[in-house]
């Protein structure tokens, strides 16, 4: 089955250009249905439709486009260019700049579907036995003579259903966000998904900030961990930097999560449990040593479910286990995301945006904060399926605790 969109703009209705269109798709068997039609409101003013075809193979697909280009139509069936990288770490000139929707290319009269869909890559594109195969590849990736689609030309994008609008173009600055949204019901919808994922075989991924331990929320977080709902876990160095803290000295940010008081030299509870973690050499060997007993990162290693700390410039120590290196993070969190149904991204501006950076728009996206700024900037880079929930994370996590643990 091939697919593929037609548009035709002009006076359609009284040339009968219309009918002339569809009546050759339904001689050259090519089923259409219309997506979008505009009807010009005076005689001056043109209308247009674009279609959505499906023929049984891209010899019936060609031949009816080309009787329909006779009549005005409008598309895209020429095959990709080529063009071989000159050197490693530099995508070719004019390269075609992907997005997170799903994308195939024309090549040797075949549709290929692009793997590992990431917004911002090129296209890589090579042989493997015979056959011919395509994936996005990011800028530090590219090595000298692989071979790179330019331009746009025999590029076939196809936003999901929930994401068509007036046109397909990727686009920014598309979502809106409030905080009057029913958040219980939302909580609800996430916890729906998130069963449908793993009833699917697909994994969970968690995206967390410190404020998770701030509020005294990582007992819920470890509890999903714990009982197998939550799959891989991206954070930074803070994040695993208290809950760690919490654990060993009762504290985040030398702030009792009991009593919520500060003790003397709290403020430097965090540099003794990174600095505990450091003489063990990791954290699983604390947790073997018996260092590390209980929280979000202890139940992770028990669990055996895998984790990426990223780091960044303002860490304290760091933790042995975070990536110090920016570029090696992102190819480890691309190594994660692998399976992944559905992610939850809670109290997290830059480790969110850095993970929708990365993921298919087919990934079912909850991004939850107290700020609305957050959840906005998210979508404004791009990650257009992602659903915002401004509230904050102790809610979210009990809620969705309560949904699915009970």
């Amino acid at each position: 089955m091939v697919t593929d969109r037609l548009s035709l703009n002009g006076d359609l209705l009284d040339d009968n250009t219309l009918a002339k269109v569809l009546d050759l798709l339904n001689l050259h068997g090519v089923k259409f249905k219309i997506r979008r039609f505009r009807v010009g409101e005076f005689s001056t003013e043109p209308s247009l439709i674009e279609l959505f075809l499906t023929a049984p193979d891209l010899v019936s697909m060609r031949a009816a486009l080309t009787a329909c280009k006779e009549h005005g139509a409008i598309f895209n069936i020429d095959e990709v260019t080529l063009v071989d990288a000159d050197r490693d770490g530099v995508l070719p000139e004019d390269f075609h700049s992907t997005t997170n929707f799903t994308t195939h290319i024309l090549l040797d009269n075949q549709w290929i579907e692009v793997e590992n869909l990431e917004m911002d890559c090129g296209i890589r594109v090579w042989s493997d036995d015979g056959r011919w195969r395509a994936s996005t590849c990011p800028m530090h990736r590219v090595r000298q003579g692989d071979r790179f689609v330019v331009g746009f030309q025999g590029v076939r994008i196809t936003p999901l259903d929930e994401e068509q609008r007036d046109d397909d173009e990727f686009r920014f600055m598309s979502n809106d966000v409030s905080s009057e949204r029913p958040k219980r019901r939302m909580i609800g919808h996430a916890a729906d998904a998130i069963r449908r994922a793993k009833g699917e075989g697909k994994r969970v991924l968690l995206v967390g900030g410190p404020a998770i331990v701030h509020s005294g929320s990582a007992p819920l977080l470890a509890q999903l961990i714990d009982t197998g709902w939550i799959d891989v876990l991206f954070a930074g160095n803070a994040l695993a930097a208290h809950d760690i803290e919490s654990n060993m000295l009762g504290t985040s940010l030398g702030v009792d999560l009991t009593t919520g008081s500060s003790g003397p030299h709290g403020h430097t509870h965090h540099l003794r449990a990174i600095n505990r973690v450091r003489r063990a050499g990791s954290i699983a060997q604390a947790v073997e040593e018996g260092t590390i007993t209980a929280g979000v990162m202890f139940t992770c290693v028990r669990k055996g479910v895998p984790f990426v700390l990223c780091g960044s410039i303002r860490d304290d120590g760091p933790l042995p286990d975070v990536i110090t290196d920016n570029v090696v993070a992102q190819d480890a969190m691309r190594d994660h995301i692998v399976g992944v149904g559905v992610c939850l991204m809670v109290a997290t501006t830059l480790h969110s945006v850095a993970t929708g950076n990365i993921l298919p728009a087919s990934v079912k996206t909850y991004c939850v904060d107290s700020d609305a700024d957050t959840v906005i900037k998210l979508t404004d880079r791009g990650t257009h399926q992602a659903i915002g929930l401004v509230t904050d994370c102790e809610f979210f996590l009990y809620e969705l605790v309560n949904a699915l643990c009970h």
